[in-house]
């Protein structure tokens, strides 16, 4: 699913908007979800990881795209951003903001729907290998490719990462995290342990080194553990 918020303050451009995002998700057959925020500033103030697009219509009160694209960049890095322009020279700011792109209004759906297609693939490859956390009551968009390692902790999940430690809120099994990853080369080196393999260092009688940590290897996970190793380093590549 493709997930869009649009800040746009002109009530009938946004649905335009919302119409030309249905024709789109439509002839290219794929789920869109859309959210409408009337400015920049409810935008800002409900914002969450949850989006994986933003149409920011560059001219609003209180808040313009602009500084509202700035504010959310200090909190996701990720988010792709598109600003909705009635000239294009303040779409040049939009490289302050790493911008994805910018729409001339008014807005063509043929001219949107290219520039959806480029978001679509950014996206589809991005999505593939992140996973998207629930931690005190902000989302936040976890690439794979920096996760160590889940933890059980307590009634919670304790993601270890490049960046430190995550800790999940919410009610959420080791075991369902498992099936979400298990296709990007993580597996359970024991029940309270899920391993991204690719950072497996060693593997002793008793533990098993990951990303300069020991944890605990389960005699009866420790067959099929090893057999998943060998399959991920023949197949190789981080996530």
């Amino acid at each position: 699913m493709l997930r869009i918020a649009i800040a746009e303050d002109e009530p009938a451009f946004a649905r335009k908007l919302e119409e030309h995002l249905r024709r789109f998700a439509q002839e290219e057959q794929i789920e869109i979800h859309v959210d409408t925020f009337p400015n920049g500033a409810t935008l800002v103030e409900r914002y969450t990881a949850e989006w994986d697009l933003l149409l920011l219509d560059v001219d609003m009160p209180a808040m313009n795209g602009i500084d509202t694209a700035r504010s959310i960049r200090r909190r996701d890095a990720d988010v792709l951003i598109m600003f909705i322009t009635n000239l294009a020279q303040y779409a040049i700011q939009g490289y302050e903001v790493d911008a994805l792109d910018y729409v001339l209004k008014p807005v063509s759906y043929f001219s949107l729907a290219m520039k959806l297609k480029k978001a679509a693939r950014i996206l589809r490859g991005r999505i593939s290998s992140s996973i998207i956390l629930s931690q005190d009551g902000d989302m936040v968009r976890l690439p794979l490719s920096r996760l160590y390692f889940v933890e059980v902790y307590g009634h919670q999940l304790r993601y270890h990462t490049a960046d430190g430690e995550l800790l999940q809120t919410g009610a959420r099994s080791l075991g369902k995290v498992e099936k979400e990853l298990e296709r990007y080369g993580f597996t359970r080196c024991h029940n309270g342990y899920l391993v991204n393999l690719r950072f497996v260092e060693a593997v002793t009688a008793n533990d098993v080194l990951v990303a300069g940590e020991r944890l605990p290897i389960s005699r009866h996970r420790r067959k099929e553990f090893l057999q998943a190793l060998l399959n991920e380093t023949k197949g190789g590549g981080p996530a």
